[in-house]
């Protein structure tokens, strides 16, 4: 059977296989329920701008961002999904300050419906992503079960992990189902490319501003200089590394090195995107470890982040330990 006609439904039975009966089947409805989610999404996305769902709300979520209508929409809209696969005990949401209950046994969702939603008034990719948990939200991130993340972009792509590798679907929108198209994905251990945003350099750690000076010094001995790319999206910037190689950095902002603040969130961006890029052959690291080993002691706590391919972060993390 060629990958083309392998469905993400099938991939997963045959993937799940090794969770426990109960789990399993509650993990493929899980992701049955997201994947129809993000069928809805890009839909949504297309066609934003002529359903005036562009702009924002007026209202900020309990990470001081501005909230954008598609934010609330996609938010929804994954609720719904989850509330009807009937698996899901509770979700964790960047768009609500509480968890999400639903009067069923079943796992754990943490999910941000909408990452980089800042780009959607200009056509930028986004993406979802979202990681599964058996029990609870919070603790250590390898505690996850599974977790994926869906780009939206010229096509709809689909990556997911349930520990046995990485696997790419893309979505056939015909049919509404995403197909197998990019199985066994490994990110190679040194790339060309680096992902950060630059115009917060000046509230880096010095070991931070080290790295991407180095980074970008010439070395043809060593490949360098790197290529910056950076979207602004977070799934965008990773699946671009995952496929060519390098690291994505976003990390604290030390201006008060006494109180580092992290942007992202550890339970639906961190925790997941490091999980994927870990079973992917790479690493995800806050520049003193791995960030999979972060204890998550509140639902909307931060954490900042390296990652991608081994030797890139690796080599990172000594600069931050020479610092």
């Amino acid at each position: 059977m060629t990958a083309a006609r392998v469905s993400l439904v099938a991939h997963l039975a045959d993937a799940c296989t090794a969770l426990p009966a109960k789990q399993a089947s509650h993990t493929v409805e899980i992701f049955s329920a997201i994947a129809k989610a993000a069928v809805a999404i890009q839909d949504e996305l297309a066609h934003a701008a002529l359903r005036g769902r562009l702009g924002t709300t007026g209202e900020s979520n309990v990470s001081g961002d501005s909230v954008k209508k598609l934010d609330d929409w996609g938010h929804e809209t994954v609720v719904a999904a989850l509330a009807a696969s009937r698996a899901c005990s509770m979700l964790v949401s960047e768009e609500a300050e509480a968890p999400v209950t639903f009067d069923t046994p079943g796992l754990v969702v943490c999910c941000d419906p909408v990452d980089g939603s800042s780009s959607l008034d200009v056509g930028g990719a986004v993406g979802t992503i979202f990681g599964i948990r058996p029990e609870r939200a919070l603790g250590s991130g390898r505690e996850q079960i599974a977790a994926g993340y869906v780009l939206y972009g010229p096509t709809t792509l689909f990556v997911y992990t349930v520990g046995r590798g990485v696997h790419g679907f893309t979505l056939d929108r015909e049919k509404a189902e995403f197909m197998l198209t990019h199985p066994d994905i490994t990110v190679r251990p040194r790339g060309k490319i680096y992902a950060i945003n630059e115009g917060n350099a000046h509230t880096w750690h010095p070991g931070q501003r080290a790295a991407v000076e180095y980074l970008k010094t010439a070395d043809k001995a060593t490949g360098r200089p790197y290529s910056l790319r950076y979207s602004g999206a977070m799934v965008a910037d990773v699946h671009r590394i995952l496929h060519d190689g390098g690291i994505f950095m976003y990390p604290a902002d030390m201006s008060d090195p006494a109180k580092p603040k992290p942007k992202l969130r550890l339970l639906y961006e961190v925790a997941p995107i490091s999980f994927i890029a870990e079973q992917a052959g790479g690493r995800a690291s806050t520049g003193k470890e791995p960030t999979l080993d972060l204890i998550a002691t509140d639902i909307h706590q931060r954490a900042s982040i390296l990652v991608g391919s081994a030797d890139d972060v690796a080599r990172t993390e000594q600069f931050y330990a020479s610092s």
